[in-house]
């Protein structure tokens, strides 16, 4: 590669053949040598979604890419764009407003799902209703109220995208008295056969929306797979469980070009 190869965000620290400046609240705050990198580099590596936007506005590529960016970290643009795509979802409904957060019960029988629609991850921001109370709770806290039905597993499917093809899949086990899969609330890694028709889920989801560096969430339920959510913000225990080697992986993905 003929420039440097600069991150912002702390994800590829480790990686050898890459430059982490960190994230700075004001461009500025960057030294000159810092400052100069950043303008010439031909790609910025996880530059965060203030910064993606800026770049983006001035014609340079970042990777996550600035689709990843504008959609990944909002649950309410991604239900949007699985129903334009026409893709399997379950039933979501997103209510703005005290006059329209009333009429949840209309649309929804208890138990359903509740989430913090912007900028959670790992579990968190994550809620099962199951009365009015619990309802009530959760809108203290929600901007918009964004409500999902709830099916009723007891695991899903991750699925890692990174580039343009799929580097690890595997399942999540619910713990027992819990509704979320997530590793880091409890839930357990089976690196068991993933189904392929989830995989090509995934990818179909992924290059339809140019998104390329997600954890995919899926389901099944009733023999219908389900897309749950898009995460940038993906734990890296399924890689450790597997034995594969994040760092490694992502520094020969960028030798080779393929981020």
């Amino acid at each position: 590669m003929s420039k440097e190869v600069i991150a912002l965000e702390g994800r590829l620290k480790n990686c050898k053949n890459v430059i982490t400046l960190g994230v700075r609240t004001n461009f500025s705050d960057y030294s000159p040598t810092e400052a100069e990198l950043i303008r010439q580099a031909d790609k910025i590596y996880y530059p965060t979604t203030f910064y993606a936007d800026l770049f983006d506005a001035m014609g340079k590529t970042t990777f996550p890419s600035y689709h990843t960016y504008k959609c990944v970290q909002d649950k309410i643009k991604q239900t949007a764009l699985f129903d334009l795509l026409d893709l399997p979802h379950p039933r979501t409904r997103v209510f703005y407003g005290n006059r329209q957060k009333q009429l949840i019960s209309n649309y929804f029988k208890f138990p359903f799902i509740g989430k913090i629609p912007r900028g959670s991850a790992l579990g968190r921001g994550v809620y099962l209703i199951h009365n009015e109370k619990e309802l009530r709770n959760y809108l203290d806290q929600a901007g918009p109220a964004y409500i999902q039905e709830y099916l009723p597993i007891d695991r899903d499917i991750r699925v890692v995208v990174i580039g343009n093809r799929i580097i690890h899949a595997y399942w999540r086990i619910i713990p027992e008295n819990e509704y979320r899969s997530n590793v880091a609330v409890g839930g357990q890694i089976s690196l068991a056969p993933v189904p392929e028709r989830a995989r090509k889920l995934a990818l179909q989801l992924v290059r339809a929306c140019c998104w390329d560096d997600v954890g995919i969430d899926i389901c099944e339920y009733n023999g219908q797979f389900y897309i749950l959510e898009a995460n940038m913000k993906y734990g890296r225990a399924g890689f450790r469980q597997a034995g594969l080697d994040y760092a490694k992986l992502m520094e020969s993905m960028i030798e080779n070009e393929e981020i």
